[in-house]
């Protein structure tokens, strides 16, 4: 079975940081995309960043500059810098194996709140 896990999430103010980590099992991690997605209440799911099998990154609009994502090969992990943090960067933050079927951790909220 694929298993995503994600940590590092939790609150903080304005202008803070959070490094989210996903710890990854089930699938051969080297050879697929991975992406950070996020759902705030009321919203549908968007995309935050994506990584291919070969680095190449995408970020959405709202956060390129602050974010990055990262994978470690070696470890089956893909990582989420988040600096500058917004509040409306709050949101519950998935993990994606972009692969057939698609596979979703169990996400990790981050609250931005002074």
């Amino acid at each position: 079975q694929v298993q995503l896990v994600e940590s590092g999430g939790g609150l903080v103010q304005p202008g803070g940081s959070l490094r989210l980590s996903c710890a990854s099992s089930g699938f051969i991690f080297s050879i697929n995309a991975m992406g950070w997605y996020r759902q705030a209440p009321g919203k549908q799911r968007e995309l935050v960043a994506y990584i291919t099998s070969g680095g190449i990154t995408t970020y959405a609009d709202s956060v390129k500059g602050r974010f990055t994502i990262s994978r470690d090969n070696a470890n089956k992990t893909v990582n989420l810098q988040m600096n500058s943090l917004k509040p409306e960067d709050t949101a519950v933050y998935y993990c994606l194996r972009d692969g057939f079927p698609r596979s979703w951790g169990q996400g990790t909220q981050v609250t931005v709140s002074s």
